[in-house]
């Protein structure tokens, strides 16, 4: 293999620049041309495809977002998308292809794989809801960012005496939610696994407030549901002044944390070493602490499941 390409597709998350950056640094140092394909599978449809060097990742693991650009691409949901990509890539002699994101970015990757083009995939999410890893690139950073924000929330919560709901990315999976419930010490974490007993919470608030709680904090995860009309009920329901606070895009952004750029090094440099030793259709993983790589059939076909006894558990602790 002398020449491979790396693109980031779907959502941003923090870190990703880290990986690139060790994606590139890794493959020169064995003597691989790197080619970046930038605004995603739009771009490498519409040709946006440039050799990059150790000058284009300068600097870079300390920002946020993706240097080399990402967005939707429709095209690939079709099999006639699809055909364009991989004729692109052949086109421009690409035999390797890192492709850095979500779960979208694995269903796209299986694709390009069959068709004969060695993929490997790195999980960037802040979702963290990729089977097969414990972690994805920019979960660690996006909980910091969130709980970061809930600790200003809750100083105001707790000068009005109010009940704050505060809704968190994570339209199908409660990962993210249930580790900035935890952390934030919230009273109760909505997600869209496990279904809530809406009377109860409102007799917990109220007995919470009773015994001397100022500030009353519930994280919601988007999925879950509709958090302003919730936050109304539950002002309705308890009498408590409530107020609805969404986080939305500022989880994404900012600084990659020191553990999202770890692990995103990490990702990186054994994305590569699978290419070198041809190895193709991996999804790189952390699992135990340990970096390694699994199928991404098996990484499709699994579904990642949230830990019921930790949201048990971050409800005892805050109450």
């Amino acid at each position: 293999m002398k020449r491979i390409g790396v693109i980031t597709s779907g959502g941003d998350a923090p870190g990703m620049n880290a990986a690139i950056r060790a994606v590139v640094r890794e493959a020169i140092a064995h003597k691989l041309e790197v080619y970046g394909i930038h605004r995603g599978y739009k771009g490498l449809l519409d040709g946006e495809i440039g050799q990059i060097d150790r000058s284009f990742v300068s600097g870079i693991i300390n920002k946020g977002g993706t240097v080399l650009r990402t967005g939707r691409c429709p095209e690939t949901r079709t099999h006639e998308g699809m055909a364009r990509v991989v004729e692109m890539l052949k086109r421009r002699g690409i035999e390797g292809l890192v492709i850095i994101g979500g779960d979208g970015s694995l269903a796209a990757g299986s694709k390009i794989a069959k068709a004969g083009i060695a993929v490997v995939c790195i999980p960037g999410s802040i979702d963290n809801d990729i089977y097969g890893t414990d972690e994805t690139i920019g979960f660690d950073t996006a909980l910091d960012t969130a709980v970061e924000a809930i600790d200003k929330i809750r100083d105001t919560a707790d000068s009005h005496e109010r009940v704050f709901v505060v809704e968190v990315m994570g339209r199908e999976h409660g990962f993210l939610a249930l580790a900035v419930g935890m952390a934030a010490g919230a009273e109760f974490t909505i997600v869209p696994e496990v279904k809530f007993n809406f009377e109860k919470i409102c007799k917990e608030l109220v007995r919470a407030h009773e015994v001397g709680k100022r500030s009353l904090i519930i994280v919601f995860a988007e999925g879950a549901g509709n958090a302003r009309d919730f936050a109304e009920r539950i002002e309705k329901c308890t009498g408590y002044e409530t107020r609805l606070s969404s986080l939305g895009y500022i989880q994404r952004g900012g600084s990659p944390s020191g553990i999202s750029r770890i692990l995103a090094g990490q990702f990186g440099a054994h994305a590569i070493k699978l290419l070198l030793t041809g190895k193709k259709g991996r999804l790189v993983v952390k699992s135990r602490g340990v970096i390694s790589d699994i199928a991404i059939a098996d990484a499709m076909r699994g579904k990642k499941k949230l830990d019921a006894s930790m949201l048990a558990l971050a409800h005892r602790l805050a109450t």
